[in-house]
């Protein structure tokens, strides 16, 4: 760094000089003057024209000053003698030639500058030239240094002298923490592993949902450890050279076993570690290479050196099996989504240092919240700060943890959005189906809100609450078509005409029913059977294509099974509809003077209590609508509900 800011001063001073060096010359010249030569000068003298002489203090210059004061000066170049007299001398002009002693010969004193200046002015163009290669011969010569230093790992090396990160920072994955906790004791006490002839695991594999929260639990060990700790990436092992990745693999682990005891983190193993002989590339593909080389070292580590690999990933499915071995990744620790108690804590701990009002119930936030995990949440936490913020609060209340919740599961309020009469009309009618449908049905999701207004890319939202269940029946799968149906329903009944509003709901529907066909067996016709396997490439990560592992007319009678089930829940769902057609009437016109419903509110509506008479009582049935508008893409809403599954993606 020293070298480098003196290099720079250097050139700095260069072009200073330069640029003073050519103010010089300008300065010290004499005033704009004719150039005449020495022989008009001699002419001049011989006619008693000429005052005065002043040669310069380099004895090149001679300046000439005429008798007449508003003749202007003259300037000569004298060269190749040693004084004016003697080259006036050789044009016959002597000193009986001057006329009254005239002209006056004046020598100047030469500046004790301008030589200097001189000398800068002949030798700065050279300096500046051998500069100019001095850089670019360094440049080449850094270019070099990169050049060499692609094979140089680019861990970030985090000492533990000061942890910023515990266990006590990180909530919701009780488990896996019990499960490091184990690492954190041998690299605290090796030596009582080793006393009873234990090998601690080389390698933990961290597995989990993106979010769960792997890179901070990785963090935490090494903070609850003490020991320095190497976070990398896994696609920075990788470059377009051959033979780079596995170089870095090499010069990490050689810091690592130098810096023992240690962690290395590997984020995104899946990046390096998939299955070999499925790239693009051949089986010599650079990824291969680098694989092969952290097998090699994780095999080749001593059992002292006291240096754990952690390795974080979402895709374990698709890691080489050589890499999950014993004496490789020996442990798997899964990060599941949090739990109710789960999102609890993960709660407390982002709710630390601030300003919480004592309203705030954090149970009803966990409950609030089914399928978050650790970023979700402290994502909502930071949206609710930001809104109190927004509003001038001195606390962040229950209200704004409300809002922020809305905000990251459905998106944002688009109250600009200018909608017409008939297209609200419409969404009233639309959202109210899909409540009343569940509402009626046992095993439907419970409803949370509805609202006309749109969120996010929805143009009306009717909101339900998930649950924490790990498995789905065929009743509520069957509940969960015949809801997505509702809107279609209600649009049927009331207006006689069906619109595009439906299109998100038709394609949850065919994926629900495909996937009890196909993927659970809840089809009677078709038996306890899997049809269909995914084909997917390791190199890309994501299914391609399917196996068609059934015939022709297995495949029209899953096209059967699959039209059955929905047209049974159309027939459901038309008829609720059709039996409660004064509430679908009465909820949608609620929903198109308020423009939101909550549950309770929803209830209440339906159970007469409380309900305050709309502005235009609903008209009897059979009476005639208004005319729809040609169906616009704003009228597309896609069910957030019904995108919360924890569903495969069916055939």
């Amino acid at each position: 760094m020293n070298s480098t800011r003196l290099t720079r001063w250097l050139v700095y001073l260069l072009i200073g000089a330069a640029v003073v060096a050519v103010l010089w010359s300008y300065s010290s010249a004499p005033t704009p003057q004719n150039d005449i030569p020495i022989s008009r000068l001699a002419q001049e003298i011989q006619a008693n024209e000429v005052a005065e002489l002043r040669v310069s203090g380099d004895g090149r210059e001679v300046t000439v000053i005429y008798l007449d004061s508003q003749r202007p000066s003259s300037l000569a170049a004298i060269s190749d003698v040693s004084s004016i007299e003697e080259l006036l001398a050789t044009y016959g002009v002597t000193s009986a030639s001057y006329a009254d002693s005239r002209p006056v010969v004046v020598y100047e004193q030469p500046s004790q500058w301008g030589g200097l200046l001189n000398l800068v002015g002949i030798f700065l163009p050279a300096l500046l030239i051998i500069g100019f290669f001095y850089f670019i011969f360094r440049q080449a010569q850094g270019t070099n240094n990169q050049a060499i230093s692609f094979g140089k790992s680019r861990a970030r090396m985090f000492t533990g002298d000061h942890p910023t990160i515990g266990f006590e920072d990180v909530a919701g994955c009780d488990e896996a923490k019990a499960e490091l906790q184990e690492i954190v004791e041998f690299l605290k006490e090796p030596e009582k592993f080793v006393t009873f002839g234990a090998r601690i695991p080389k390698g933990v594999l961290l597995v989990g949902s993106p979010g769960t929260g792997k890179t901070l639990l990785a963090k935490a060990v090494s903070g609850e450890a003490g020991v320095p700790f190497f976070s990398i990436a896994g696609s920075e092992f990788v470059e377009m050279f051959v033979g780079v990745g596995a170089s870095r693999v090499r010069d990490l682990f050689e810091q690592a076993k130098r810096n023992s005891p240690c962690i290395i983190f590997i984020d995104e193993i899946d990046a390096v570690g998939r299955q070999r002989g499925a790239g693009l590339g051949g089986s010599h593909d650079e990824r291969e290479q680098t694989l092969n080389q952290i097998l090699v070292e994780m095999d080749g580590f001593d059992t002292d050196t006291h240096v754990i690999i952690l390795a974080a990933t979402n895709r374990p499915d698709i890691l080489d099996p050589a890499l999950l071995r014993p004496g490789r990744f020996d442990r798997r620790v899964i990060i599941d989504r949090p739990d109710m108690r789960g999102r609890e804590a993960i709660f407390r701990v982002h709710l630390r240092g601030k300003p919480i009002a004592n309203a705030v119930d954090v149970s009803i936030l966990a409950k609030a919240t089914p399928g978050f995990v650790g970023a979700d949440i402290e994502n909502t936490v930071n949206e609710a700060a930001l809104l109190a913020a927004r509003r001038n609060r001195k606390s962040i209340g229950m209200s704004e943890f409300q809002e922020a919740i809305e905000r990251v599961q459905l998106g944002p309020e688009r109250k600009s959005r200018l909608m017409s009469p008939e297209e609200k009309e419409l969404t009233a009618y639309h959202e109210a189906g899909h409540a009343l449908v569940s509402h009626y049905l046992p095993h439907a999701q419970t409803l949370r809100k509805i609202t006309i207004i749109p969120r996010g890319m929805a143009g009306g939202v009717t909101w339900y609450m998930d649950e924490d269940a790990s498995f789905l029946t065929r009743s509520k799968f069957e509940a969960m078509i015949a809801t997505a149906l509702g809107g279609r329903v209600a649009e049927e009944i009331v207006f006689g005409e069906i619109t595009t509003g439906a299109s998100n709901d038709l394609q949850q529907v065919t994926r629900l029913a495909r996937a009890m066909v196909t993927q659970y067996g809840m089809s009677q016709g078709l038996g306890l059977r899997v049809y269909g396997e995914k084909q997917e490439l390791v190199f890309l990560g994501r299914e391609i294509s399917e196996q068609r592992d059934y015939s022709d007319a297995i495949a029209e009678q899953i096209d059967g099974e699959v039209r059955l089930i929905i047209d049974s829940a159309h027939n459901q769902a038309m008829t609720i509809l059709t039996d409660h057609r004064d509430k679908l009437e009465l909820i949608s016109q609620r929903l198109l003077e308020v423009e939101t419903l909550e549950a309770a509110e929803f209830v209440d509506l339906l159970e007469g209590k409380d309900v305050a008479v709309p502005s235009n009582p609903p008209p009897p049935p059979g009476s005639p609508r208004i005319n729809l508008p040609k169906p616009s893409e704003g009228a597309e809403r896609p069910r957030p509900t019904l995108d919360r599954p924890p569903s495969p993606s069916p055939a």
